[in-house]
């Protein structure tokens, strides 16, 4: 039993980087190879499943963090219900973008290791403290990162302290930038950031965020081929949540499929 009493702290990340039966993050050594630009890469690995877009974007009141359902393998559409945005605890989440299994798994143990230091400690971490843990995590992914499977999150929380939603992005070493008012990042980032910029300004209510998400989701996809916008035939639409002082919740399809219908009305009234 002493061997699972070293001194690691509320950290469950932390005991099972140095308890587990390889380094936690390690990289495949099969098959790598030098890549063209002199960084090692996977010559013998086949393309993994990508996730594409996810945002994040202040309202009044809170913040709202979204992504689009799309998945794509190399040149071809691998997944087209997979989630992005991921509950971390009562009052914040994480997004996703990047190769799809380890951001899964970034996500799932970052979930697992907010609860863990909630119940070691008897108290929640700070929205910074949890910001400050991602990013550890992040940097802990850096030798898979070299060999192509890079993932780069979305943090959206409710500080309870500031009394304000707050938005952080990330590098792929680990480097934790705070946003003020929006963010995406992944493949269609770019123009999903290009729209939110147009058309953001403070004080927004909750269904102007979510249609401001809207809205950059569905230009994201217009231009980037990675990004996939609502299927009306499907049935399948982003994935919202908000998160305020009243803590976490998805918002409801009904209205993400409300304000998305209108959307492509209004749009094809123009064309």
């Amino acid at each position: 039993m002493s061997r699972f009493l070293d001194p690691y702290g509320s950290s469950f990340y932390d005991f099972l980087a140095s308890r587990g039966p390889e380094p936690l993050h390690q990289a495949p050594q099969s098959g790598s190879q030098p890549t063209a630009s002199g960084a090692p890469g996977l010559s013998g690995l086949p393309a993994v499943p990508h996730g594409t877009t996810v945002l994040a974007i202040r309202f009044q009141g809170g913040v709202l963090i979204a992504g689009d359902r799309q998945a794509t393998e190399g040149f071809q559409v691998s997944g087209r219900r997979i989630d992005k945005v991921f509950k971390a605890d009562e009052h914040s989440a994480i997004a996703i973008a990047g190769a799809a299994g380890p951001a899964l798994e970034l996500a799932r143990l970052f979930q697992v290791e907010l609860e863990h230091y909630e119940k070691l400690e008897g108290d929640m971490l700070s929205c910074e403290g949890k910001a400050n843990k991602l990013s550890q995590m992040v940097r802990g992914n850096l030798p898979m990162a070299f060999q192509g499977l890079v993932v780069i999150p979305l943090f959206a929380g409710y500080d309870l302290k500031r009394r304000e939603g707050r938005i952080f992005k990330y590098d792929v070493t680990g480097g934790r930038y705070e946003e003020t008012e929006y963010h995406a990042t992944g493949s269609g980032g770019k123009d999903a950031r290009d729209t939110m910029k147009q058309m953001y300004r403070r004080g927004l209510t909750e269904a102007q965020a979510l249609r401001i998400a809207l809205e950059a989701l569905y230009n994201a996809a217009e231009e980037d081929v990675g990004t996939g916008g609502p299927d009306l035939i499907r049935g399948i639409y982003p994935t919202m949540k908000v998160i305020t002082d009243a803590g976490i919740r998805d918002l409801e399809e009904s209205k993400v499929a409300e304000t998305c219908n209108a959307l492509i009305s209004e749009r094809r009234e123009k064309v």
